[in-house]
């Protein structure tokens, strides 16, 4: 069979004449002599790796599930070509499983004096700052027989940002916001607090909106219309202790939480409203206050992104000390937490009465399906004592939600999937019943 390439160098290189066979290391050198040469030669015309100069350029932000490019330019400042293998480390959330390997590596060539670049695409399964680890080069000679090989600190990070899943619900919690702020047709009594116009009366109207010395200066019956006020403070408290980190499904409460106070900031901010956000445990893990409407968004977004559960028991003292601060005047509080009995019970309702006396207060939970699969399975034993625990706690959290109510909290306890649009329809109710 015919050798070709580098194998066919090596055995030629190994089968040169020597002369007599001196079976001891003398003999073995001398036929090994033209190898040893060549490889020397290889490693000795292998560019160095040291000398090598890389910079960074590419994307610093990326929400979570979409991918991002880091572009990494490789210059070679020696007299001699580089050829290499080069692998570009980061941490292992960086890519989705199975596919580091053909992601992060790479080869290229760099004739002497010039640059080359490589793109790295990551694609993150978590949120956070990805910092990239290290460069690793390993430079090849003319023959591949030798090589070279050093590592470089390239320094980026990329911020994966919360993937805000519930924004294609905005368009229809939109056009219901047009509809209480007064700009479709028709405008009736009691959707919010502030005078916006007179109309004409038509039958169904309510006739306590009827204006009687506007209509004592016209000949027909006029009637106000009122739209929802602006300017309403929104305080969104995310309780980031140990029940937020319960996972349901593929993700902890928390970022189901989070998608929610998105929409819901989105919404708030299109109509007029100031949002702040506040991230508590036992310390304040994020604060975003006074932003304009438009960077409202942006600015959550990014606070949420390095966000992440506490294995540490929330202090609920501490958390309405520190909202009342962040909320000096009536605001309408919106509270992302937990419905379970005993973190509401013994931390939670004692110290209640501090928000509502002067606060609209709105609480948001993340309830588990499963749970609702359970109680409703049936045919073995192992189904029929799952049920009973799945309706036992149920039954807790209908309790702890019906006490809030008695506080005067509006509750609003939904699935993930249900818990974004359920929290922006009861902020559209609060509005249409003037209480904001």
């Amino acid at each position: 069979m015919a050798l070709t390439g580098r194998t066919a160098l090596l055995a030629a290189l190994g089968s040169i004449p020597v002369g007599i066979w001196d079976p001891g290391w003398t003999g073995l050198l001398a036929v090994n002599a033209p190898l040893a040469v060549a490889c020397a030669c290889d490693f000795a015309l292998a560019a160095p790796v040291r000398r090598l100069v890389l910079t960074r350029s590419g994307d610093t932000s990326v929400r979570l599930g979409e991918p991002a490019d880091v572009t990494l330019t490789v210059t070679n400042p020696s007299n001699r070509p580089l050829r290499a293998h080069l692998r570009d480390a980061w941490p292992p959330s960086s890519w989705l499983p199975g596919t580091e390997v053909e992601a992060s590596r790479h080869r290229l060539t760099v004739p002497p004096g010039e640059r080359r670049r490589v793109t790295t695409r990551l694609r993150p399964t978590r949120r956070g700052d990805r910092q990239t680890d290290r460069v690793t080069i390993r430079s090849y000679g003319p023959l591949g027989l030798f090589s070279r090989q050093g590592t470089h600190k390239a320094a980026w990070t990329v911020r994966v940002l919360p993937p805000f899943t519930s924004r294609k619900h905005l368009p229809s919690k939109l056009a219901r916001l047009r509809e209480l702020d007064g700009r479709t047709s028709v405008l009736t009594r009691g959707e919010g607090t502030e005078f916006d116009s007179l109309r004409e009366y038509v039958p169904g109207d309510d006739t306590r909106s009827i204006d009687w010395r506007a209509t004592a200066r016209q000949s027909s019956v006029a009637v106000r219309t009122w739209r929802p006020e602006r300017d309403r403070h929104i305080l969104v408290v995310l309780d980031t202790g140990r029940t937020s980190a319960g996972r349901v499904g593929d993700a902890p409460r928390l970022d189901a939480s989070m998608d929610a106070a998105l929409l819901l900031a989105a919404l708030a901010s299109r109509a007029g409203d100031r949002v702040d956000l506040l991230a508590y445990d036992r310390r304040v893990r994020a604060l975003v206050q006074g932003r304009a409407a438009k960077d409202v968004l942006p600015s959550l977004v990014n606070a949420m992104a390095t966000l992440e559960p506490e294995l540490v028991e929330t202090d609920a003292r501490g958390l309405t000390a520190t909202a009342l601060r962040t909320a000096p005047r009536r605001s309408l509080i919106v509270l992302l937490t937990t419905l379970d009995t005993a973190p509401v019970e013994e931390g939670l309702l004692p110290v209640l009465s501090q928000l509502t006396q002067r606060h609209t207060v709105l609480l948001a939970s993340v309830a588990d399906p499963h749970v609702s699969r359970m109680a409703a399975s049936r045919g073995n034993t192992d189904a029929v004592y799952e049920a009973a625990a799945a309706a036992q706690s149920q039954s807790e959290r209908h309790r702890t939600a019906d006490q809030l109510r008695r506080h005067g909290v509006t509750v609003v306890d939904a699935t993930p999937d249900d818990l974004a649009p359920a929290l922006a329809d009861a902020y559209l109710a609060l509005k249409t019943a003037g209480r904001l």
